[in-house]
């Protein structure tokens, strides 16, 4: 039986300094070094328009943040989108944590099965309160809230219209419609 070599935060970030990922689209999943798959158009177009969707209505309440890494316990994932606290000057010298952050978004068309388990997991034993995937063949929006403690969430809700309600901001409304298109 082969036993894989699970890798630090701290490791991770030597290799990134060190240069040996450089060129190397990867992210640190439950302390292993994965490939993120390429983006298409289309996926990053959707990604880029929802970000920017946010970051209007999020206006001086978060910094909505576009295809950067985030920072949790043994790992150190690329959500296309992470809406955490202000001020986004806290974030100079490192990457959000755990703490900061009000929710996380992935677009997905290639990456839906990892998106909607190795993602989930990852983000829920983080104890991140809310979790989108945006599925763009189905044209859907599966919402995850309330992580629990066996890495999992207890809700899932799944939107293909309508207006979301973020948990962190109960005065904002999100049109379905907006993100998916």
């Amino acid at each position: 039986m082969k036993t894989l070599a699970k890798w630090s935060i701290s490791e991770y970030h030597q290799m990134v300094t060190a240069g040996i990922l450089d060129n190397r689209q990867v992210e640190l999943l439950a302390g292993e070094i994965i490939e993120m798959a390429p983006e298409t158009p289309l996926h990053y177009n959707v990604a880029k328009r929802d970000s920017r969707y946010l970051e209007t209505l999020l206006q001086s309440k978060a910094d909505v943040r576009f295809n950067g890494p985030i920072t949790l316990e043994n790992s150190e994932p690329e959500p296309d989108i992470a809406i955490v606290r202000l001020p986004e000057s806290a974030y100079d010298n490192r990457h959000p944590y755990p703490d900061d952050i009000y929710w996380v978004v992935e677009v997905a068309n290639s990456s839906l099965q990892k998106d909607l388990t190795v993602k989930a997991e990852v983000y829920a034993a983080a104890k991140i309160p809310e979790y989108w995937v945006l599925d763009l063949a189905a044209k859907q929006l599966r919402v995850f809230r309330n992580p629990t403690a066996d890495k999992a969430y207890q809700t899932e809700t799944i939107h293909q219209s309508g207006e979301i309600i973020p948990l962190a901001f109960p005065e904002i409304l999100v049109s379905v419609a907006k993100l998916l298109s």
